[in-house]
């Protein structure tokens, strides 16, 4: 009577469980901006994922310009709207808590994308700390394991936060005098050419230079040419197409580690697809995508990030 009543019980929890599967129809894609081509490939890789899926999905593709309250609105209308899948990128990790457990609430599954995001099912990011660490090592090496270097900081968000340490910890095992490590370009263009003009200023002597990103190594790059600092060298990350570009041109930018927003896009959505079509959660809850050391060496063979 009891291992029917069971064998019972597990036919309807299959059930159930088939039931409850989702196929995927809209998806919603919160980023920062519509001008930015890192933003841009994010929203390229859900949408050709989710099409390949489903040809029928539709995914939409909101940006906040930086703005907390429009991000905020944004998620509220995918709510509203009943998608069955966020995919964001956050305008701050903590704050947007309370949007994602309305969407969690609604039973809509929200993948963080390039930065944390608390309440988030998942994120998928670069391995920043090994980002650092490339572009650093290869720092490094150009310079022999010595020389005088500064550290173009960025906002305190994890990923930069990341970088920075990456870089540290190669640094630390040279005989570098690290001359800044604490100024906020603000990962901009116009941040990275302010702090670096005034760093230049500062100091007479300038080896190396880590940028946390490529915005920021762009406007380094434009400080050193005004002085007419020719033996600075820059490294960053991020593979952009501008500083794709610039490494095959006459600019001090030697190296940038690329990452691949298009392929974390891919994943988000997998994760996301998964959760929903297979109820299956992944296993952990922070994905770390390796990146790829970009130089002139090999940046004719780079793929960029458009997939």
């Amino acid at each position: 009577m009891f291992k029917k009543l069971a064998l019972g019980l597990a036919a309807m929890g299959l059930l159930t469980g088939v039931a409850s599967a989702k196929e995927i129809n809209l998806v919603g894609v919160a980023i920062y901006s519509l001008g930015d081509p890192f933003q841009i490939a994010i929203s390229k890789g859900v949408t050709d994922r989710a099409k390949q899926v489903n040809p029928n999905s539709k995914v939409t593709t909101v940006a906040s310009d930086y703005d907390l309250n429009k991000q905020f609105s944004q998620i509220d209308n995918f709510i509203s709207a009943k998608a069955d899948l966020i995919v964001l990128t956050a305008d701050d990790p903590k704050a947007i808590l309370p949007a994602i457990k309305r969407a969690e609430a609604a039973g809509i599954p929200v993948i963080a994308v390039d930065v944390s995001a608390e309440g988030a099912v998942a994120t998928v990011q670069t391995n920043n700390f090994k980002a650092g660490e490339m572009a650093c090592q290869y720092l490094s090496d150009k310079l022999g394991g010595k020389g005088k270097v500064v550290i173009l900081n960025g906002p305190a968000v994890s990923s930069i936060q990341d970088r920075v340490k990456g870089c540290q910890s190669v640094l630390s095992k040279g005989k570098f005098e690290i001359l800044s490590d604490n100024q906020n370009a603000k990962a901009t263009r116009e941040g990275g050419l302010t702090v670096m003009q005034s760093l230049l200023t500062r100091f007479p002597k300038v080896d190396g230079v880590f940028t946390v990103c490529d915005q920021e190594a762009i406007g380094a790059d434009l400080a050193a040419k005004q002085f007419s600092r020719k033996d600075v060298m820059i490294f960053s990350v991020d593979g952009s197409p501008e500083v794709e570009a610039l490494l095959k041109s006459n600019s001090s930018i030697q190296a940038s580690v690329a990452q691949s927003p298009y392929s974390m896009a891919v994943k988000a959505f997998d994760i996301g697809n998964d959760i929903l079509t297979k109820g299956k959660k992944p296993e952990t809850s922070v994905i770390l995508l390796d990146p790829k050391l970009v130089t002139r060496d090999n940046v004719a063979s780079y793929k960029g990030w458009g997939g």
